[in-house]
C-alpha cells in the first residue's frame, strides 16, 4: 500500500486522519514538531490501530532538515498537510509567528514535493478563506473575501501559492480541503484535542471548564445578528472530517480528480451557535456549565456553514455524527485524559 506522509500528525486532526489512514492499509510516516502536540498521541495511534507509523520529530521551519528528510523518503505516494498554527485570536496578536509558520513551511515542502516521483497533495484549509460570507450556507463558489485575521490570510495564500504550483505544474495534484469547526475525538477515548496552554477553541475550553481546570467559560459577544445573538459555526466530528482526507487522497491516487486542484468544504451543512453547544454538552454530560458573556474578540466572523453538497456528490462523503455525538466523545476524551 502507498507510504504517505501527514505533517503535524500528532495533532488533533492530522492524528486522527492517520488512524484512518492506518486503518484503511496505507503506511504512515508523521513530522511533527511537537510545538502544539504531544509524543503520547502515538501511543494513542498505536493503542487504536495496532500499526506503528514511522515518527520524525522535525520543524519544517528548517529548510534544510525538510530537504533531507524528502531525500530519505523518495518514496512517498502523497502528502497530506496538516502542520500549521491555526488560532484566529493568537493570529491577531502574532501575525509574524502565523506567516512564518503557515506560508514558509508550505513552501519547502512544495518544493521537496516536486522532486518526487507521484506528486499528491492535501491541504488542510479553512472556511475562514470566505472572510464573512454574503449568504448561507457556503458553497465553493462563494467568493475569498478580504481575511477577517491573520489565519485566515495564510490559509487564502496558501490555497494561492498551490494553484499556482498546479499552474505550472501539470503532473502535481492537489486538492484543498476547507473544513469548518473540527470537534470530538475517537471513540476510544485514546485520541483527542490536546491543546497546549489554555485553549484557543470552544470545545476544549468546555470541558476543561466542567472538569475544574478553568474557573469559566467566556462566550465572546451575544450581540450578533443570528437568534440568539452568539456566533455561529459548523461543528463537524473530527472522526469524519479525518475520513474525508483518506477519501480525497485516494481520488488522487485513483487519478479521479478532474482537473490537478479541486476544492471542497467539509461540514455538516448544519450550523450551532455558541450556545447551543453549550446546551448541547450539558445535556449529553449531565453537568451544569459555568459561563459568562465577554466582548466580542477580534477576528470572529458572526455565522459560517457550510453548503456539502459538492463534497457528498464528488467524493462520496459526508459527516455522519451529531453535534450530541460530537460533545459526547470530547467529554469522553476530557475525562480519560484527567483520569476521571
Amino acid at each position: 500500500m502507498a507510504k504517505i506522509l501527514v505533517t503535524g500528525g500528532l495533532g488533533f486532526i492530522g492524528s486522527h486522519t492517520v488512524v484512518e489512514l492506518q486503518n484503511e492499509g496505507f503506511e504512515v510516516v508523521i513530522i511533527d514538531d511537537l510545538s502544539n502536540s504531544s509524543i503520547d498521541v502515538l501511543d494513542g495511534i498505536i493503542a487504536i490501530t495496532g500499526k506503528t507509523p514511522i515518527f520524525e520529530k522535525l520543524d519544517l521551519k528548517e529548510k534544510d532538515a525538510v530537504e533531507v528528510f524528502f531525500s530519505k523518503h523518495d518514496d512517498i505516494s502523497g502528502v497530506i498537510h496538516f502542520a500549521a498554527s491555526k488560532a484566529v485570536g493568537e493570529s491577531v496578536e502574532q501575525p509574524l509567528k502565523y506567516y512564518e509558520n503557515n506560508i514558509n513551511t508550505l513552501v519547502y515542502v512544495l518544493k521537496s514535493i516536486l522532486k518526487l516521483k507521484t506528486s499528491n497533495f492535501i491541504f488542510s484549509s479553512s472556511c475562514t478563506v470566505y472572510g464573512q460570507a454574503d449568504t448561507m450556507p457556503i458553497t465553493e463558489n462563494a467568493p475569498v473575501k478580504p481575511a477577517e485575521s491573520p489565519y485566515g490570510n495564510t490559509k487564502q495564500i496558501g490555497e494561492e501559492v498551490i494553484f499556482d504550483v498546479c499552474k505550472v505544474h501539470s503532473d502535481f495534484n492537489a486538492i484543498a480541503l476547507r473544513y469548518f469547526n473540527p470537534i470530538g475525538a475517537h471513540k476510544s477515548a485514546k485520541i483527542g484535542e490536546l491543546p497546549i496552554g489554555v485553549p484557543q477553541n470552544l470545545v476544549p475550553f468546555i470541558t476543561q471548564t466542567a472538569v475544574g481546570l478553568r474557573e469559566q467559560l467566556s462566550v465572546f459577544g451575544n450581540d450578533y445578528a443570528t437568534p440568539d445573538g452568539t456566533c455561529i459555526r459548523d461543528y463537524i466530528h473530527v472522526v469524519d472530517l479525518a475520513k474525508a482526507h483518506v477519501v480525497a487522497l485516494q481520488r488522487l491516487l485513483d487519478k479521479k480528480n478532474k482537473s490537478n486542484y479541486e476544492t471542497f468544504n467539509l461540514g455538516t451543512g448544519v450550523g450551532s451557535s455558541v450556545l447551543e453547544v453549550i446546551k448541547s454538552f450539558e445535556k449529553v454530560s449531565g453537568k451544569s456549565l459555568n459561563y459568562k458573556i465577554a466582548p466580542r474578540r477580534e477576528g470572529d466572523i458572526a455565522s459560517a456553514y457550510a453548503n456539502t453538497e459538492k463534497a457528498n456528490k464528488v467524493l462520496g462523503w459526508e459527516a455522519k455524527s451529531t453535534l450530541d455525538e460530537a460533545m459526547l466523545s470530547a467529554w469522553d476524551w476530557e475525562k480519560n485524559i484527567r483520569n476521571i
